[in-house]
């Protein structure tokens, strides 16, 4: 991306939700996580990319014992429509006999948890629990719902918190709108 479009994206871009809300949300998170899961040593399992930036927020908060690992699974490949399911890794055998949880940016059409959470199940795992930093109001093409969710925003395409636009604005320390015409 150049970076005169770069700057003209983000200049036209809506807040929505700013840093503060963003880290007051992870802590409603944390302490619904710790909750439900300080005493079953869980598998936190960050799906790449989007969810580096809610689990590093989120991980210092947990003040319980548990493992870390990643899954990658995608329908983006940097762009702003969704298409085939790619798995990229899957941890099969970290997952046997633990209690996982899935942390991801968002919860737009669902297919990515939904299929991530299948896998999971299909490899052995004790539970399977999700997190989402966001969560879009907007019909699913599926029926399902994360089990935590940080902020509910409007149906729009949005960056920040680790969510891009095309690759970019992952590190924005909020959550911004695209405008409609960028989308």
């Amino acid at each position: 991306m150049k970076r005169e479009h770069y700057e003209a994206v983000a200049a036209r871009a809506q807040l929505l939700v700013s840093g503060e809300e963003m880290e007051a949300a992870i802590t409603r998170l944390a302490g619904a996580i710790r909750a439900d899961l300080a005493d079953r040593d869980p598998l936190v399992l960050c799906l790449l990319t989007g969810a580096v930036v809610a689990v590093g927020r989120l991980l210092p908060q947990l003040d319980f014992p548990l493992q870390l690992g990643v899954l990658h699974v995608t329908r983006y490949h940097d762009t702003t429509r969704g298409g085939g399911m790619e798995w990229r890794h899957r941890p099969a055998a970290a997952v046997s006999g633990r209690h996982v949880l899935l942390v991801d940016d968002i919860l737009d059409e669902g297919l990515t948890l939904e299929e991530a959470t299948r896998a999971c199940r299909e490899d052995g795992a004790a539970s399977v629990r999700s997190a989402v930093l966001v969560e879009k109001q907007r019909p699913r093409a599926c029926a399902f719902c994360a089990d935590y969710v940080g902020v509910v925003i409007p149906d729009r395409y949005v960056f920040g918190y680790g969510l891009d636009y095309q690759g970019y604005f992952r590190n924005v320390p909020a959550i911004y709108a695209v405008a409609e015409d960028d989308v």
